[in-house]
C-alpha cells in the first residue's frame, strides 16, 4: 500500500515527537498547516507535524460528488449504514503513517493522533484500536464511528491515553449531541475524556487553539 501524500512541518531539526493531523471531508492536508504557527508549544520537544491527504472518492450524501474523503457518508445523521469497509481501509493507511514515524525514531508514546470532523472519526477509530500507547488523542468536531464494535475491538494500550474532545455549540455538520453521545460512551468504557465546547460552528476558534496548545504541552512534555 502506498503511503498517503503528506505535508510535513518540523518545529526543530531532528524532532523527537510527532502529531499526525487528519483533515475533514472535502479538505486536504493543507487545511490545518496554518494552525501550527498559532500554537504555543512552550516546553514541548521538537515536533514533526504530519498532514496527510485522504484519497478522493464519490460521497453519497453529496450526490456522489468526488472529493477527498476518509470514507463514504451515506446518511445525513452520520450513523445510517456506516461505511465500515471504507473506515477500515483508511485506518490501515493511517496506521502506516504512525509506523513510519516509529521507523524514523519517534517513540509511539511521543505521537499524538489528531483529526477534525471526518478526520476526528478516523482518529478515534484508529487510536483506540492501536496496539501501542500513544501520547494523545485529539478529537475535534467529530464523533465516534462504528461505536458498537469498539468494546470488542479496542486495545488496552490506549485505555488510559488522555482524549481531548472539542466541539462547536452551533455545529450543524456534526451536531453537538452526536459528539456528546460519543463522549459519554467513551467515558462509560473507562476512557479519560476532556470535553470542551466553544461558541462556534463547524470550525476551530482562538480559545480552542489555546486549549489545544495546553493539551499538546501536557501530552508531549519534554522527558
Amino acid at each position: 500500500m502506498d503511503l498517503l501524500p503528506c505535508i510535513e512541518l518540523e518545529t526543530s531539526p531532528n524532532p523527537s515527537a510527532a502529531v499526525i493531523w487528519l483533515h475533514g471531508l472535502g479538505a486536504d492536508g493543507n487545511d490545518f498547516v496554518p494552525i501550527v504557527p498559532e500554537l504555543d508549544l512552550t516546553g514541548c520537544p521538537g515536533i514533526r507535524f504530519v498532514f496527510p491527504s485522504a484519497p478522493s472518492m464519490p460521497v453519497t450524501v453529496n450526490g456522489g460528488y468526488v472529493m477527498p474523503a476518509w470514507y463514504d457518508i451515506i446518511g445525513r445523521n452520520l450513523m445510517d449504514q456506516e461505511d465500515a469497509a471504507g473506515i477500515q481501509k483508511s485506518a490501515a493507511s493511517i496506521v502506516q503513517l504512525i509506523e513510519r514515524e516509529a521507523s524514523r525514531g519517534i517513540a509511539y508514546d511521543q505521537i499524538v493522533l489528531a483529526g477534525f470532523s471526518q478526520g476526528c472519526a478516523m482518529t478515534l477509530y484508529v487510536a483506540l484500536r492501536f496496539p501501542h500507547k500513544l501520547a494523545g488523542i485529539m478529537a475535534l468536531s467529530g464523533y465516534l464511528p462504528l461505536a458498537m464494535s469498539l468494546n470488542t475491538e479496542k486495545h488496552s494500550a490506549n485505555q488510559n491515553t488522555p482524549i481531548f474532545m472539542a466541539h462547536g455549540e452551533y455545529d450543524a455538520v456534526v451536531i453537538p449531541e452526536r459528539a456528546r453521545t460519543s463522549c459519554a460512551l467513551l467515558e462509560k468504557l473507562g476512557y479519560s475524556v476532556s470535553w470542551n465546547e466553544y461558541p462556534m460552528e463547524h470550525s476551530v476558534n482562538r480559545e480552542e487553539l489555546v486549549d489545544i496548545s495546553h493539551y499538546l504541552q501536557q501530552a508531549l512534555a519534554r522527558k
